[in-house]
């Protein structure tokens, strides 16, 4: 016989959604900010002249700069008020991250709770700021060295406009994003990072077709990437819902079941990519970072390290494939961590008298726990890696003009994912208390 929950799940149906009007805001919220972000991003720098900035753009396609113009949503190559998007936010998070780690005090004021959380979140918002103006200042050399680009390059002005503005800019995105979290539906930084990349993703789709359309593109070339798209994005969900289940029993908790005594069995569900997007999304804003500033220089006379960088650092790339695949190993196994503590996970088993059979509770489940999770993590930041790096390489040696990434797809899959578990939960909360005033209210007629 089912349990009542699992009842539950299977009555669970889209029809709800029209009763949940808590959902429904929420969902009309999410959409409402993500309207506005799209907004922002057709409002351009004062000072710029578009036809010289979109003359320039042409001139870089192809490479990294199509990357970077993707993760901001289109809003760098019309330099919008939100050019630099969400990254400088996300940097800075990493860097709290790190420093969480290795700073006691910081480490100490995570485990404060709620008020922690708020002094770690204000940090990251001061980090935010001043990784901003370095970009923003960075940003504003590059478009001054450009002939043509500034319709009225006067040094120090327009450099301080233009470091206010994105700065600006920035901190509203963080600010909605903080505003779509509360208030809407989703992780708010994460849904203004998918926002950008599905607005361009008709883009490079049509750009695709028109290539082939042009004899630029050999049709056989072009069905092969959608279906390696297709075949890429059903891996990706494969992965992203893989779990290793670790049997758990409880022997106190024994249930009289047909007149003998039955044992409590669960699991203990361990995800194989515990750290999600964040990996990648981290090492591609580490990696955009030196790149964006050395876009700007490019034909120009550039210092030695931009050069560098240039010639070495852009996407398929033999040192940005390996900086890229060394980074997102180290923020899978870093953000798992940080995720997922085993000695943590074991205490509380040991307490409520769980164990893993055949391992004896304490510190050997908290080692059996670390060792799994480790091999899954090995697995996972494999995944990830080829995920993100397979295009790259197919890309540079298909010489395609456009760009569509794997860290792009893994975003818009694991988002929309993440999004839809979401959507569900609400249904089966507002569907749950829909049952319990029933049955309180059977109850009230049974009483009378």
């Amino acid at each position: 016989m089912a349990s009542a929950a699992e009842q539950l799940a299977a009555n669970l149906s889209w029809s709800n959604f029209s009763k949940a009007d808590e959902l429904k805001q929420r969902i009309l919220f999410a959409l409402g900010a993500l309207i506005v972000y799209r907004i922002c991003t057709y409002i351009p720098l004062p000072g710029i002249d578009q036809g010289a900035l979109s003359s320039m753009f042409d001139n870089m396609k192809g490479g990294f700069i199509d990357m970077i113009n993707l993760f901001s949503g289109g809003g760098l190559s019309r330099m919008s008020i939100i050019a630099l998007n969400i990254m400088p936010y996300i940097s800075a998070s990493i860097i709290m991250q790190l420093m969480t780690s290795m700073v006691p005090s910081l480490s100490e004021l995570k485990k404060e709770g709620e008020r922690g959380r708020q002094k770690i979140n204000q940090f990251t918002r001061y980090g935010t700021v001043i990784l901003t103006i370095f970009q923003a200042y960075a940003l504003a050399a590059g478009l001054e060295s450009q002939a043509g680009v500034v319709l009225y390059p006067n040094g120090m002005f327009f450099e301080f406009t233009t470091v206010v503005t994105l700065v600006g800019g920035t901190m509203f995105l963080v600010w909605l994003g903080e505003q779509i979290t509360q208030r809407g539906i989703g992780n708010g930084i994460s849904l203004i990072i998918f926002a950008g990349i599905v607005a361009e993703l008709p883009g490079v789709f049509a750009q695709a077709f028109e290539l082939n359309r042009t004899n630029a593109m050999s049709l056989p070339v072009l069905l092969a990437i959608l279906v390696g798209v297709a075949a890429m994005i059903w891996f990706v969900v494969f992965c992203e819902s893989a779990q290793r289940k670790i049997r758990i029993q409880y022997p106190k908790r024994a249930q009289a079941h047909g007149g003998a005594m039955q044992e409590n069995n669960s699991h203990l569900p361990m995800k194989l990519n515990v750290a999600g997007v964040i990996p990648p999304i981290f090492a591609s804003s580490l990696l955009l970072m030196p790149m964006t500033v050395a876009g700007f220089y490019a034909g120009q006379d550039a210092p030695e390290w931009i050069t560098f960088i240039t010639a070495n650092m852009g996407p398929g790339k033999p040192l940005y494939i390996a900086f890229y695949v060394v980074m997102i190993v180290f923020f899978c196994f870093f953000y798992t961590a940080i995720q997922f503590n085993p000695e943590e996970t074991a205490d509380n088993l040991k307490k409520h008298n769980g164990f893993i059979p055949g391992i004896r509770p304490g510190a050997r489940t908290a080692e059996y726990l670390d060792y799994v999770l480790t091999r899954l993590t090995v697995i996972g930041s494999a995944y990830l890696s080829l995920i993100c790096i397979v295009p790259e390489i197919i890309i540079s040696q298909s010489a395609v003009t456009f760009y569509l990434g794997g860290t792009s797809i893994l975003i818009v899959v694991n988002v929309t994912m993440d999004t839809v578990t979401q959507i569900q939960s609400h249904l089966f909360a507002q569907q749950y208390d829909s049952l319990i005033k029933k049955t309180k209210l059977k109850g009230k007629r049974g009483r009378r």
